[in-house]
């Protein structure tokens, strides 16, 4: 059994988790909200850099052999001083621009994002990456990482903030939407509402999982993926408030969930 640490600025990369478990239903999984510093999105680019080597340093010391940054923003910010710095794979997020452009037939995409993964370095030769294929816009979308955070997935403030944030988007032609935060997820039945069934929305949660198994097998080869040696668990940590942390991650898990604290030498370093 293979320990994977997977970390995300709140509680939106349990939507990964989600993928990991169904991908790789044998492994111990242990996450980190940091939800004592959410959001990311208007945190400057050292801050989460900062963070993201004290939590993966957190989730090292719980023994941890593979780290899945499930933040677009903190994988834009993070992920290249990570991958120098620890000896282990370090799974990062990015925009599924990729698969939106196959899916697309109007030629135009969508992209929902935090204002830090659309002004990162990253997520621009991303888009040049692409640029000529297809047109791509952008929206930056204040608030909603709060909204989940605060467990409001269906209230009339989250769904004001999905209308005004994908109406420019549809009208300017976008058939394609892209959810480019992990948060966005739990998200797309209210947005599957407000745009109709005929607006592909696309994640990236399946893919990382995919692509975390692959680099097990290939990195770690005498920790098989398929074999059951102990009953896998899951260990939930958050630099918040653990009340709060516990109730919110239990609704977006769907069993009941008691976060620990984060220790105090890694939720303030």
């Amino acid at each position: 059994m293979t320990a994977i640490g997977v970390f995300d600025s709140g509680v939106g990369g349990l939507s990964v988790l989600h993928h990991i478990r169904q991908t790789l239903p044998n492994e111990h999984l242990i996450y980190v909200a940091d939800s004592g510093h959410v959001p990311y999105g208007d945190k400057t680019a050292s801050y989460i850099e900062q963070r993201s080597i004290a939590l993966s340093n957190f989730l090292l010391s719980q023994g941890a052999e593979a780290i899945v940054i499930a933040c677009n923003t903190a994988t834009a910010a993070a992920a290249a001083t990570l991958r120098r710095d620890f000896n282990c794979p370090i799974i990062g997020m990015e925009p599924a621009v990729k698969p939106a452009v196959t899916a697309t037939k109007s030629g135009v995409i969508g992209v929902l994002a935090t204002t830090g993964t659309l002004e990162s370095a990253r997520f621009a030769a991303l888009l040049e990456r692409y640029a000529g294929a297809v047109k791509i816009i952008t929206q930056g979308c204040p608030g909603l990482v709060e909204q989940v955070e605060l467990g409001e997935l269906h209230s009339i403030r989250t769904r004001e903030l999905v209308e005004r944030y994908t109406a420019p988007l549809l009208e300017r032609g976008a058939d394609t939407l892209i959810l480019g935060c992990t948060h966005y997820p739990f998200l797309a039945p209210l947005i599957r509402e407000v745009v109709g069934e005929d607006i592909m929305l696309v994640d990236t949660g399946a893919a990382v999982a995919r692509h975390l198994k692959s680099r097990l097998l290939t990195e770690l080869p005498d920790h098989p993926t398929c074999r059951v040696e102990t009953r896998p668990t899951e260990l939930f940590f958050t630099s918040g408030d653990t009340t709060q942390a516990s109730r919110i991650m239990s609704l977006l898990w769907g069993e009941d969930i008691s976060a620990q604290p984060l220790p105090h030498a890694f939720a303030n370093g």
